[in-house]
Parts: C-alpha cells; sequence; structure tokens
C-alpha cells in the first residue's frame, strides 16, 4: 500500500505542508469518532483535473460508510464538486441530499485543510445514515465538539502548531470525552469519562463544575500542586498529563477550542490507564530484579574463578595447574557475560565490548616481550543472552588455544598476527579466529583427547547454538577457525 509520503509526491506538496498533514493525519481518529463518520483525505494532482485519496481513516462510534480501502485512488474533479468547492471557497461544504451507497444512504461534508492562509488539501467526511435513530445526548454532545474541530481545521488551528505530537496511547474519544465551556465548567462528561473521574476519588456529579480546582483538589493529596495538570483541566492549553490519585492513574488530553476567533470551551479525552501503569512498573521491577540477579552471579563467577586461581598457584603439578588456569579463563569469561547483562536494559548483551575484553584477556598470555593484541573486525552487535554466554566460551577457547598452541614455539614467545572478526546476515553470524602461527599438525585430529577446548567448542556451537565449525588452514599459513550461527528471532530467545 502506498504510504502518505508517496502520494504527496504525486500531489507535488511541499515539506512543509506534507508535515502539517502527518500531523493531522495522527490525530484525525478524534474528529472521526465525534462525527461518527469516515474521513477521507483528498489532494488535487497536478492540473487540478482530478484528485487523490492520502489517507482514510474510519469511526470506531459508529458504521462506516466505506468498507472499501479509498487509499491511492483517484477521481475526477467533476464527480467530486464539493472539494473543489471547499478548497475553492475555504469553507466547510454539505451536500444537498445524500448518496445512495449499497442501498444506505451517506451523507457527504468537506472540510478544507488549511495552514498559513492556504488550503493545501480537503476532508471528507462522510456519515452513514442507518440505521435511523433519534440522536441521544451523547451523541450531541459529540456532534457539536466536531463541528468545533471541523472549524478549526478549516481555520488552520488544528493540529496545534505549538502542541508537541501526541503519544502513540493518547486518550480516543471512545476511552471517556469531557466538554468545557469557555468558563472552564464541565457542560458534558461521557459515561466512560465520569468513571475515570469516581476511580480519582470524585463522589459527585461532573457536569457544572469547574474541572481545574476540581481536578486539584482531587490530585491535592498525591503529589505536589501542578500546575499544568491545573492549565490542562481548565482547558487553557494544548496539554496531555496524568493524573494520580485514590491507587488509580488516569491520562488527561485537552484541545481548546476555537470558533470564528474567539474561544469556544475546551474538548478533553480522559482514559483509565491504572492497571497500564501498574503494568509497567512491574516490568521495571522485574528488570531490576533480573540486573540484580546477573550481578550476583557475576561476583560468585568472580568468587570461584579466584578460588581456582588460589588453588592453581598452591598446585606443583605443572599439567593440575595448567588444568585450573584454563577453568579460571573459562569461568571468567562466562562472568563477562553476566557483568554485561547486569548493566542491560534486557535480556540482550552488546557483544562487541565482550569479545574485546575476552581478546584482551587472550593477549595477556604472550610475553610482555612480544605482546599480542587479536584484531577485531566487524560488529557483533546484540545478542540474547542464550547465544552470548556460550560465544564468549567458544571466543576464550579459540583465542586462547590460538596464543598458546598456533603462535607459541618451545623455547620462545608468542609471535605472530591473531584476527577476530565477525558478520551478521540473513539472520545469521559468522565468527572468524585466524592466525599466522604454525598451524595445525599433520594428521590432526579434533576428537583426540589432547583437544578438550575444540572439543568444547565444537560441543557448545554444534549441540548448543546449532551451528557449524570448520577448521582449515589460513592462506599464507596458520589456522582459521570459522563459526556459522543462527540468530535468534526477536522475542524468540530463550
Amino acid at each position: 500500500m502506498p504510504t502518505l509520503n508517496d502520494l504527496a509526491r504525486r500531489a507535488q506538496i511541499a515539506a512543509a505542508d506534507l508535515d502539517w498533514l502527518h500531523a493531522l493525519v495522527s490525530d484525525w481518529e478524534i474528529l472521526a469518532d465525534l462525527s461518527f463518520a469516515d474521513l477521507t483525505l483528498w489532494a488535487p494532482l497536478p492540473g487540478d483535473h482530478s484528485w487523490i485519496a492520502l489517507a482514510q481513516v474510519r469511526p470506531t462510534t459508529g458504521p462506516t460508510a466505506y468498507p472499501e480501502d479509498m487509499v491511492g485512488s483517484v477521481r475526477s474533479a467533476r464527480g467530486k464538486p464539493l472539494l473543489v468547492e471547499a478548497r475553492r471557497e475555504c469553507r466547510i461544504c454539505r451536500e444537498g441530499d445524500p448518496e445512495w451507497r449499497r442501498g444506505l444512504p451517506v451523507r457527504h461534508e468537506t472540510i478544507p485543510v488549511s495552514r498559513d492562509g492556504r488550503v493545501i488539501a480537503v476532508i471528507e467526511r462522510s456519515t452513514s445514515l442507518e440505521p435511523a435513530r433519534t440522536p441521544s445526548r451523547m451523541d450531541l454532545a459529540y456532534l457539536r465538539a466536531a463541528d468545533a474541530l471541523a472549524q478549526m481545521i478549516a481555520a488552520g488551528l488544528f493540529p496545534c502548531p505549538a502542541s508537541s505530537p501526541a503519544r502513540v496511547q493518547s486518550p480516543r474519544v471512545v476511552d471517556g470525552m469531557l466538554r468545557l465551556s469557555r468558563a472552564g465548567k464541565v457542560s458534558y462528561a461521557s459515561p466512560n469519562a465520569l468513571s475515570a473521574y469516581r476511580r480519582l476519588g470524585l463522589t459527585a456529579d461532573l457536569t457544572g463544575r469547574e474541572l481545574g480546582p476540581l481536578t486539584a483538589r482531587l490530585c491535592a493529596s498525591t503529589r505536589p500542586r501542578d500546575d499544568s495538570l491545573v492549565l490542562a483541566a481548565s482547558g487553557r492549553a494544548h496539554l496531555e498529563v496524568e493524573m494520580e490519585a485514590n491507587g488509580s492513574v488516569v491520562q488527561m488530553r485537552t484541545i481548546p477550542l476555537v470558533v470564528d476567533g474567539a474561544s469556544a470551551g475546551a474538548l478533553i479525552l480522559v482514559r483509565d490507564v491504572t492497571e497500564l501503569r501498574h503494568r509497567e512498573r512491574e516490568l521495571v521491577t522485574k528488570d531490576a530484579t533480573i540486573r540484580e540477579i546477573h550481578h550476583r552471579v557475576k561476583n560468585n563467577l568472580q568468587t570461584v574463578a579466584a578460588l581456582l586461581r588460589l588453588q592453581a598457584r598452591r598446585t606443583r603439578a605443572p599439567e593440575a595447574a595448567a588444568a585450573l588456569a584454563e577453568a579460571v579463563r573459562r569461568v571468567g569469561s562466562i562472568a563477562l557475560v553476566h557483568e554485561t547483562l547486569s548493566h542491560a536494559s534486557g535480556e540482550e548483551v552488546g557483544f562487541d565490548d565482550v569479545a574485546r575484553r575476552i581478546a584482551m584477556m587472550a593477549g595477556e598470555l604472550s610475553a610482555p616481550e612480544a605482546r599480542i593484541t587479536p584484531v577485531l573486525n566487524g560488529r557483533f552487535g546484540q545478542l540474547p543472552a542464550s547465544v552470548a554466554t556460550p560465544l564468549a566460551l567458544v571466543l576464550t577457547e579459540l583465542l586462547h588455544n590460538a596464543v598458546q598452541h598456533g603462535l607459541s614455539r618451545p623455547g620462545a614467545p608468542a609471535t605472530g598476527t591473531l584476527e577476530l572478526a565477525a558478520s551478521r546476515r540473513d539472520g545469521r553470524l559468522t565468527v572468524t579466529v585466524a592466525d599466522n602461527g604454525g598451524g595445525f599438525p599433520e594428521g590432526f585430529d579434533l576428537d583426540s583427547a589432547g583437544n578438550l577446548g575444540l572439543q568444547i567448542v565444537r560441543t557448545l556451537v554444534v549441540g548448543e547454538l546449532g551451528g557449524t565449525l570448520a577448521i582449515a588452514a589460513a592462506r599464507g599459513g596458520g589456522a582459521q577457525v570459522r563459526i556459522d550461527l543462527p540468530l535468534p528471532a526477536a522475542g524468540q530467545a530463550a
């Protein structure tokens, strides 16, 4: 489906005007719900002989007049005379007789979208007149608010240029609607709006009350006086705030209404977000708890490593001391992952820092006079903990094997180059560890008893991570180990 940007290019709409239309379309469901009508945004194509539908929204408060998708469709100017009239005269135009669509009457109106005194597009408001019924008090309140909002669009006052973009989960009309008079008193409150205020502790009716002082009294016991809250509840500014009282949280959005250059009160939308905020706080607490667990696991692993290191120093048998030293390195690489997770906001690790620190640990094995600093190329990016922990152990084994066996010669310090490269593509991670040392000996057998480190690598890569492991001689001498791993899709990491 073409986007608003795509269609605007066909209509040759200027960038500043397009930004205005984006702001309008992000907010116009309010007008659709208040009008009980479908809205279609039309713009003239070059030449003024036809119009193109840029966007469409259907009401949640009533039946739709257009079940089919209108976006991208083109209509001749002759077939849409109301669009031409609204654009030419810069006023709201109403159709005399309804149009019959699929046996149902549909009334059309057109609202010019003005910016800086120019009409940049036209909204077609289409209302299905079936089923016919006597409008309720709520219906009339909605329609009066819709008319005021439509006049503001025609005058270039909505969306408000000075207001910040609405939140993604801003209140909608069906969540709760209040209409304020010029004096800031409630002239109408929908049942959902009244229920929201009841949860804040209101015991009386809302109609006829000054909403600003009333809201301030309800929220006075839970927080210091908030001027923005009183300003929003009084209907004097475009604001979006949250009210908290009586154990409940209510989101409020205020739209001051201006008709014919004079204040016409305000439209206030409210939504009870108590359960939503409660779940958000639970998630924050859960994240903090998980980070604390990772921190404690890291501390415990470092304690284990320290005990193993102490035992290695007391051991006189060289083979036992070497085995304990390898265990220290393996535990330390796992502790690195948990240390990173203890600072992360989720269960994903920025693995580039982990790889860098593992490479530094490997370089420390070489003699000071010929210190090997592994070169890192490419990026690992963010990895889930289920991949990061075994991969950290794999890199520890490969890098240490390269330094100790590939780049070291009996009686001489380790010399040469060591490269660690990573790349991501099509949901897979490829890691290569290469050196220019002596390479693998003739008749090398991965399953021999002396290759415990590489056996651990194969078990982790193939068995746990579901990847592949390839060992080969590197160009120009040395050894190369290539690992290819599938990465879990977002939300599937265990």
